[in-house]
């Protein structure tokens, strides 16, 4: 019980809407046929973070692209998350996985770059990590792979975090 309510405390954050920055991942246009014809709406896929560990995903839908952009911003902002980060890269190698998706994440040492697809190079960006290495597995289907990479990355620890869950010191928990 302790453990779940220290990972809430850590991950849900409330930011000033200033700092952060968006990146539109995938528009979809989808047709409803009628009786008089089709009926086009659009969907946006939609990147939220400030760039220094705060990320979120979010998703519009309306009846023109600038409207629907601006839903998925609205409900990025409402789904931010902080993640814990060493530096410029994530601290651990994790697997994501979302329904098909399945996408892996190393850590990476510093220049390498960020080494991503589309969406998982765009959630990186707005998250602030530098240095990655990704590989999407299964679909390639945008919203899977995003939501994959974001389970991914809430399951990451910092090794304080670590630490605290099993009563040990940091310097035990990272060898040193």
């Amino acid at each position: 019980m302790m453990k779940k309510r220290l990972k809430q405390a850590l991950r849900d954050v409330k930011i000033d809407d200033t700092e952060l920055v968006d990146d539109v991942v995938f528009i979809n246009r989808v047709a409803k046929v009628v009786k008089g014809g089709r009926r086009f709406r659009f969907s946006a896929l939609v990147v939220v973070g400030d760039g220094k560990g705060i990320v979120g995903v979010g998703s519009g839908k309306a009846n023109e692209v600038p409207e629907a952009i601006r839903k998925g911003i609205e409900d990025g902002k409402k789904n931010l998350h902080s993640i814990p980060l060493a530096g410029t890269t994530i601290h651990h190698q994790v697997m994501g996985r979302w329904g098909a998706a399945r996408v892996m994440m190393k850590p990476a040492s510093p220049g390498t770059g960020v080494i991503a697809g589309g969406p998982v190079r765009a959630l990186m960006k707005s998250l602030g990590v530098k240095d990655i290495l990704t590989k999407c597995i299964g679909t390639n289907n945008p919203n899977n792979v995003l939501m994959a990479t974001m389970q991914g990355l809430l399951s990451l620890r910092s090794p304080e975090e670590v630490a605290l869950i099993r009563g040990k010191k940091v310097s035990d928990i990272l060898g040193d």
